[in-house]
């Protein structure tokens, strides 16, 4: 069956819906050639028959199918962002500028380049704007962008091993909080709840609802429970296994979450 609705991955892992309207028969990986918004755009196809159920917006049509000269402009397209990138981070270093250059961008059609950065404060970029516009023919854009889209423009790997989540499938950033941490009993001093970006990782969003619940079930720390064994107060509780350790008078004791209510005295 020819597919009507092609989802499309184009650089910095966006992806973007387009309709089939011409009826081509496409293949995942396929490079296409699409108009969104009346400006022509190239990228690969990443999935086919995508259901329309879940009103997510379509953004122009697919044109055509890649042809060889389309490979070539997008090639010629990352060859000359390669030397903007080199050539913009030379002039930030000529004047002084504070900022940090990620990534550069170019319309299929050479017309604006896009230029991506990451800063602390505002920067005056019109003189390097103005360089830049002397260097490159078509129109220049500066894009100030934040430290989590910074990792996806560039890339990586996790301590998990795998592409970061960011570059693989999240499309908007959730926010990430310590309480989350907290919450699944992270160090607060530790590194290792630090992505790429040196931000709290975005998976701890997958199970943060998990341990949510879970804590609801269970007693807190430093709470005062009835246990088969006296009255004690916790002081561990293993989330996984639900299982809770109290301190009593005659020493630690580890309990199911049912065993436990009131103290006697309460």
């Amino acid at each position: 069956m020819i597919p009507t609705l092609v989802e499309v991955l184009f650089k910095e892992a966006r992806t973007r819906r387009f309709s089939n309207g011409n009826q081509l028969e496409l293949c995942q990986r396929d490079l296409v050639v699409v108009n969104s918004g009346g400006a022509l755009e190239i990228g690969a196809v990443l999935r086919m028959d995508v259901p329309p159920a879940d009103r997510k917006p379509v953004h122009g049509e697919i044109v055509r199918k890649a042809t060889d000269e389309d490979a070539a402009r997008l090639h010629a397209n990352r060859r000359r962002e390669a030397e903007a990138f080199h050539a913009c981070g030379g002039l930030v270093t000529k004047h002084g500028l504070s900022m940090k250059l990620v990534d550069v961008e170019s319309k299929f059609d050479g017309s604006k380049l896009t230029f991506f950065f990451t800063a602390e404060k505002r920067v005056d970029f019109r003189a390097l704007v103005r360089d830049l516009a002397s260097m490159f023919r078509g129109r220049i854009e500066m894009h100030q962008i934040g430290v989590r889209d910074e990792a996806r423009r560039q890339g990586g790997f996790g301590m998990c091993g795998r592409e970061l989540c960011c570059v693989r499938w999240i499309k908007a950033f959730a926010p990430v909080t310590l309480k989350m941490a907290k919450e699944q009993n992270l160090s607060m001093t530790s590194n290792k709840m630090l992505g790429l970006c040196s931000r709290l990782m975005c998976c701890l969003n997958y199970e943060d609802r998990f341990y949510e619940q879970a804590h609801a079930q269970l007693p807190r720390v430093g709470t005062a429970v009835g246990t088969p064994k006296g009255d004690g107060t916790v002081f561990k509780v293993d989330l996984m296994r639900q299982r809770v350790h109290v301190r009593l008078e005659d020493g630690p004791a580890e309990f199911d979450a049912g065993e436990l209510g009131e103290p006697k005295g309460k």
